[in-house]
């Protein structure tokens, strides 16, 4: 498959990149969807099994070339594209209603960033989300700075009740979008995960989201769920460009085209990608303006070995209760 990218109008908006910061940069909690009673268990060391898991999807992810449909923040449409490129996958940038639905039916995977709320790509998401509900097409949702902003809490809301594959955000968006009180400052999160531990209980019970990340400082706690799996890969430079975050919105949506029934699994594995080649671009990187390009390069070349050297990826055993 010939990796085109498809462009919609112009827009202008702002992107959150707090999701990526601290050292290590992005410690994301997953909660598994498959129960919603448990306790946890003390952490375990980096996972191997994990690596190889993550190795093999990159593989296969460069293998089918997904085609990933975007309906995201206009700002970041560009640097978007380009992830996906360098990965192996295909953007399409396909936003504007009548083609939007038709399109989510075909493509690969979906993504929906409210990054840029305006009437026209808000039906655009709508009528998207619902294709891809009907047909079956894996779907991710980042709700950009819901909870502070009214127009896109209310359009997440909505959009959370098509039951997203992946529901991907911050703890204050989290908290917002699924009943908590939490709002943060415009992108910025003011909850840490330890808040989000009822709401995503309740949320990854199998019938609101397949899987939920919440990302965070390094001090993260573990939110409940049956299989709590933690990344610790990342720079902080990927907070110092456009776009660092919102194209990992991307990145999992096209791993879950190639893993529709382990949503679980293809978050765990597009975080640990994505940050890895942060990671080791940023070693050779002056700054933002050379860790872009190097940050491309290195989706590009990174191979099985380098994942499974470089990723750390622990899990945290829970027992279920009935």
């Amino acid at each position: 498959m010939s990796r085109d990218v498809v462009y919609g109008d112009d827009r202008d908006t702002g992107c959150r990149t707090e999701r990526l910061r601290s050292h290590p940069s992005n410690l994301l909690e997953l909660v598994l969807a498959k129960g919603s009673s448990m306790h946890t268990a003390a952490p375990v060391p980096p996972s191997p099994d994990w690596a190889d898991r993550t190795a093999a999807l990159l593989e296969g992810v460069r293998a089918r070339g997904p085609l990933v449909q975007c309906i995201t923040n206009t700002v970041v449409q560009n640097v978007t594209a380009n992830v996906l490129l360098a990965l192996g996958a295909s953007a399409a940038m396909v936003d504007v209603t009548t083609e939007a639905g038709a399109f989510a039916r075909v493509a690969d995977a979906l993504l929906v960033n409210t990054g840029t709320p305006h009437p026209e790509p808000r039906a655009a998401s709508l009528e998207a989300a619902h294709a891809a509900h009907d047909a079956g097409t894996p779907w991710v949702l980042d709700p950009v700075a819901v909870g502070s902003l009214p127009v896109r809490t209310a359009l997440a809301r909505d959009l959370l009740a098509l039951r997203p594959t992946v529901l991907r955000g911050n703890a204050s968006e989290v908290l917002a979008l699924l009943g908590g009180s939490a709002g943060g400052r415009g992108v910025d999160s003011t909850a840490g995960p330890d808040d989000v531990r009822a709401a995503a209980v309740a949320a990854t019970d199998g019938r609101t989201v397949g899987a939920l990340a919440v990302s965070g400082p390094v001090d993260l706690l573990v939110a409940p769920g049956t299989g709590v799996v933690r990344v610790a890969n990342g720079t902080p430079l990927l907070t110092r460009i456009t776009g660092g975050g919102c194209a990992l919105g991307a990145v999992v949506a096209a791993f879950t085209a190639v893993a529709p029934e382990e949503p679980g699994a293809a978050a765990v594995a597009a975080t640990a990608v994505h940050t890895i080649a942060a990671e080791l671009a940023a070693r050779d990187a002056g700054g933002p303006g050379t860790f872009q390009p190097l940050f491309l390069d290195r989706l590009a070349t990174l191979t099985p070995e380098d994942v499974v050297r470089e990723a750390r990826i622990t899990t945290e055993p829970t027992a279920v209760s009935a």
